[in-house]
């Protein structure tokens, strides 16, 4: 299992001079490659390199920098046409596919760049590294970092390794390989709902983020639509501010993602069981939402949260599974009734069952429903193959000789097996 550690870089100025040139380098180079893939419309990784790589080298690059530009250039277009042929980009002839398929892609002066184990090696003891730059090899750069990051990074580092430079601050984002732990038999499932007015919902009825997470976000709401209003009568401090303000927010929802997902993960680890999640692949595109819902929806990552409780899970031997999210907040989890209806909702917070006159909180019951579908799910899963029938010899040994042809409760037999879908036997 592969995981990313972030190590914050101290370089001396003199040092920050040094990378900032390289990462120009390295992205105007990148653009370079870029508009020739365009124009040849060559994008695998071979051909370009073939296309681009005496090129690089005549500009200065070093073998390995030059290598990483076409890779790097490569799996950007992998990723757009990836992004194409999911139509997460609109149909063909869309305005947004036009915008992203009109121009070559283009990389910004200061965008990230990859460095193996031979442009960039690691001292743990004396947490320094020595990377390669246009200048030159640069010796003895400190880092730093969390503590267990740093533990990671010593035993498990494996892979390339990003220098990002964000809001004047150097970070250098390493690969680790982490083996995963034996995954256990789960001794029942923990549903988890994901939804807008509470980020999490469990099956046991706990609920993380409901009511704070909404006065946050009506706070940062009321603030970002002060300072849009200033933008649009042209104020650049407001969109700096703008930007900064929306980083803020993306670090408190992932440290809140973090958060949850650590609980969750660690409630089931200690009491044996696994985790149950709705997929929600898509959930943008099938949902219709009131108008002061949308925004409430496409302002928190909900698909960060599930992806921190998958790989949390596997890497504590939790079982983890994604189950189809159709009605689960309309069907009541009732074994004998389990009847669905949009009745069942007369409020967006409160479920009624009109069958059975089950009650409560729509959340907890669309938990309870994931809960329910996870059990079933992995008892499909886990369900062994059908033997087939002992034929009564070794493979070699001769076929068994004729027997006379049966009569009374042999053609009985033959009868019911004939209904069960097996064949009749040969007289």
């Amino acid at each position: 299992m592969k995981l990313v550690v972030r190590l914050k870089l101290l370089p001396s100025p003199e040092q920050a001079r040094a990378l900032a040139a390289t990462l120009h380098a390295c992205n105007a180079a990148a653009n370079r490659v870029s508009a020739k893939a365009y124009e040849h419309r060559v994008f695998s990784r071979a051909r370009l390199q073939k296309l681009a790589y005496a090129e690089l080298k005549a500009s200065g690059l070093s073998a390995q920098p030059a290598l990483h530009v076409i890779r790097k250039t490569a799996d950007a277009y992998t990723a757009l046409h990836a992004l194409i042929d999911a139509g997460l980009l609109g149909p063909e002839g869309s305005k947004r596919r036009r915008r992203a398929t009109s121009k070559p892609i283009a990389f910004r002066p200061d965008a990230a760049h990859p460095f193996d184990d031979r442009c960039l090696s690691w001292r743990y003891d004396a947490r320094t590294v020595s990377i390669w730059t246009t200048a030159g090899r640069l010796q003895g750069i400190c880092f730093t970092g969390k503590p267990s990051h740093l533990k990671t990074l010593a035993e498990h580092r494996k892979g390339e390794t990003d220098l990002v430079l964000r809001d004047g601050t150097w970070f250098l984002y390493a690969t680790c390989e982490i083996a995963e732990a034996e995954q256990r038999e789960p001794a029942d499932w923990i549903g988890v709902d994901r939804g807008i007015e509470n980020l999490a919902t469990t099956s046991d009825g706990d609920n993380h983020q409901g009511q704070a997470l909404k006065r946050y976000r009506r706070a940062q709401a009321r603030r970002r639509a002060e300072l849009q209003a200033k933008k649009a009568a042209g104020s650049r401090s407001a969109a700096r501010r703008l930007a900064k303000r929306k980083q803020r927010e993306t670090r408190h929802a992932t440290n809140e993602n973090h958060k949850i997902s650590k609980q969750i993960v660690a409630d089931a680890q200690r009491t044996g069981r696994g985790i149950a999640v709705e997929q929600l692949d898509g959930i943008r595109d099938r949902v219709r939402l009131k108008r002061h819902q949308r925004a409430t929806l496409s302002s928190w990552p909900f698909h960060q949260l599930g992806t921190f409780l998958h790989y949390k899970a596997r890497r504590a031997g939790v079982p983890f599974l994604e189950v189809d999210a159709h009605y689960t907040s309309q069907t009541c989890p009732n074994p004998w009734c389990g009847h669905v209806s949009r009745k069942n909702r007369p409020t967006r917070g409160r479920f009624l069952c009109v069958a059975c006159g089950l009650a409560g909180l729509a959340d907890d019951i669309a938990a309870v429903n994931i809960r329910q579908r996870a059990r079933t799910a992995w008892a499909f899963v886990t369900m062994p193959d059908p033997d087939p029938a002992p034929s009564g010899r070794n493979r070699g040994d001769a076929p068994p000789a004729r027997q006379p042809a049966a009569t009374g409760s042999a053609t009985r037999r033959d009868h019911r097996a004939s209904k069960l879908g097996r064949s009749r036997p040969r007289r």
